[in-house]
């Protein structure tokens, strides 16, 4: 009987050495709360994150808010609720999360912002982000760019400025960065704003909504350019720079002898991709969010090991309430000329046959 109790005793050491490893893996509960399903982007960043994140040890409880503000907040209690150690969070509106984040902290739940600052609240750890300026940069440079080649005769040149969602603070560094190109132009005489609708609480977008956009634009056009052409349209974001293009093409522009307008845009998503290579959107900006996703895991792997997570800026992105600690990537411009080397070659990030119209 006892060389029976020892030989079950050593099967079960056994057993469980196998097993243990697999528990060993948990390393619990990551809420990861994206904004919405409407914009390619979101879902792929959340979608990366929950693969790295399984990859990582740890359990990922993603969920998409649908731009629903009391979504996103249930949602995210949800999360403390069952036990989620770090909260990391695209916030749909970055004022609103306060009471939540309180909440959060008080379970001692950290919070990393994603992508999107959330503002008014000591209980953001810390941001992972782009550098949002520089893509503004990017995008009036692109802009500038394409007036000089598609119009170099005719300045001075209408343009007209589209804003990001004003509860987006990324918004407003997109539009800060472009106007720090374009204002130069501005008051040189180069460049004119025909309908005089300037700064982000005119030219704003509630939440990067592409109707809304080419409802706008078509306002504009019928407005302001009965006699004359929109030479160029400072557009932030891919999905607003789709709609404008609907508004565009709607009254002739790039057909017969009417060319289209430089149009810029961000995200690098695929039907912009391919109104690039088909000379209608004139360029975007490519963030690799895939990358963010592997430098927001990086953070949490450090926070859960106790260790300070690396960032590279300390000074930019005050919430308010206190200076968050971000982690910046460097954002591409990416037009027809070098399309298919960035986003396919280079990154693997679309394949050739994915940008084909």
């Amino acid at each position: 009987m006892k060389m029976i109790t020892s030989l079950l005793a050593a099967a079960a050491i056994s057993v469980a050495s196998f097993v243990a490893p697999s528990f060993a893996q948990d390393k619990g509960m990551v809420g990861i709360s994206m904004p919405t399903k409407t914009s390619t982007r979101w879902i792929s960043d959340g979608e990366t994150m929950e693969k790295l994140f399984k990859e990582a040890g740890y359990t990922p409880d993603l969920q998409f808010a649908d731009d629903d503000i009391p979504n996103q907040l249930a949602q995210i209690e949800n999360m403390v609720t069952k036990g989620a150690k770090v909260l990391v969070i695209g916030a749909i509106d970055g004022t609103t999360l306060s009471d939540i984040l309180q909440k959060s902290a008080d379970a001692g739940v950290k919070v990393i912002a994603y992508d999107r600052l959330i503002r008014d609240s000591g209980n953001v750890d810390y941001y992972a982000t782009f550098d949002n300026f520089q893509v503004g940069v990017l995008q009036a440079t692109s802009l500038v760019d394409g007036l000089k080649a598609k119009f170099p005769d005719t300045k001075p040149w209408n343009v007209e400025l589209f804003g990001g969602s004003p509860d987006d603070n990324n918004a407003f560094f997109f539009y800060d960065g472009a106007m720090s190109v374009l204002q130069p132009l501005i008051d040189s005489g180069d460049i004119v704003i025909k309908s005089g609708q300037t700064g982000m609480e005119t030219v704003g977008t509630l939440r990067w909504d592409g109707a809304v956009a080419q409802a706008r634009m078509e306002n504009l056009l019928s407005s302001t350019y009965t006699d004359g052409r929109v030479d160029g349209v400072l557009s932030p974001y891919d999905g607003l720079s789709i709609g404008i293009l609907s508004a565009l093409k709607g009254v002739g522009y790039g057909s017969g002898d009417q060319p289209m307008a430089v149009v810029t845009g961000q995200d690098a998503e695929l039907p912009s991709v391919k109104s690039i290579l088909a000379d209608e959107q004139y360029s975007t900006v490519f963030k690799d969010t895939r990358e963010l996703a592997k430098v927001t895991v990086g953070m949490v792997n450090a926070i859960l090991d106790g260790k300070e997570p690396e960032v590279n800026d300390t000074k930019t992105y005050d919430n308010g309430v206190k200076v968050v600690p971000s982690y910046l990537l460097k954002p591409v411009a990416v037009d027809k000329s070098n399309a298919e080397q960035i986003l396919v070659t280079d990154s693997g990030y679309y394949t050739a046959d994915q940008i084909k119209n």
